[in-house]
């Protein structure tokens, strides 16, 4: 059974670890209304629905159930990538992943399926025997599959794990992120070892992958759609890949290439 208004608003604000001060502050409002809000007391207005989930950074899906609740209509959709309404976001994936080649960018959803990839994404997909349409988070959790892959795998499971959990917290808890952090962390092979001490971390996590026989270390960025108001569109990640030394630049031309 759902949660009236002022139940989802005591649960939401539980999960950011916010008091009804804190909460009140970050929304402008009175922290009297706050637990009115949450006991009943007071109904909200459709632009105080909005505003609190602004201040406690909702997801967009839970918006709409807080709105319903509320008594009032959902505001956010979630449209296929394949819509014509997404044609502008189509077109500013494609430039934004065409134009890193020739290194390989991936495009991929909440739970890290694979949407999208360009030349050397896709061939680099190839190699792992995966395409579109398949989840990354299953590849990795396959039995022995992370160290056979990745030569420094117990610091890179342990980014991953952390990731996972991040971004599993700002959804308010997801399974899926909460199991591929779960599997990552606790592993045998992934004991993360302490840097030396007195020494410098690096600037980026480098990820040693074995391909072919060889090892060529990368390291990536993430991007995402800032201004996001679609629920689908919110999810979507766009993972791009660099070289850290000129065999791995080579092997990407050569994806690039076919």
């Amino acid at each position: 059974m759902a949660l009236e208004f002022g139940g989802q608003l005591r649960t939401w604000r539980g999960k950011r670890r916010m008091s009804q001060l804190q909460l009140a502050l970050a929304a402008e409002v009175s922290a009297r209304h706050i637990a009115f809000l949450e006991t009943g007391r007071a109904k909200p207005s459709r632009r105080m629905v909005l505003l609190l989930g602004d201040a406690l950074e909702v997801p967009r899906a839970d918006r709409n159930l807080m709105l319903d609740a509320a008594g009032f209509r959902a505001a956010y959709a979630s449209r296929p990538l394949d819509s014509a309404a997404m044609e502008p976001i189509r077109k500013a994936i494609t430039h934004m992943i065409e134009g890193h080649s020739p290194y390989p960018a991936f495009v991929f959803d909440r739970h890290w399926r694979v949407l999208d990839a360009n030349a050397s994404g896709r061939a680099m997909l190839a190699g792992f025997g995966l395409d579109a349409g398949d989840s990354f988070i299953d590849f990795l959790l396959a039995p022995g599959r992370g160290p056979d892959l990745v030569e420094n795998w117990a610091e890179v499971a342990h980014h991953l794990a952390a990731r996972f959990r991040l971004e599993s917290a700002h959804l308010g808890g997801d399974p899926v992120l909460e199991r591929a952090a779960a599997g990552l962390a606790f592993g045998p092979e992934q004991q993360h070892d302490e840097p030396a001490k007195g020494g410098d971390l690096p600037p980026v996590l480098t990820v040693r992958f074995r391909l072919g026989g060889q090892v060529y270390p990368m390291f990536s960025t993430m991007t995402q759609f800032g201004t996001a108001e679609d629920i689908a569109l919110a999810d979507i990640k766009i993972e791009m890949f660099f070289p850290t030394d000129a065999a791995c630049e080579a092997l990407f031309q050569q994806m690039a290439a076919g």
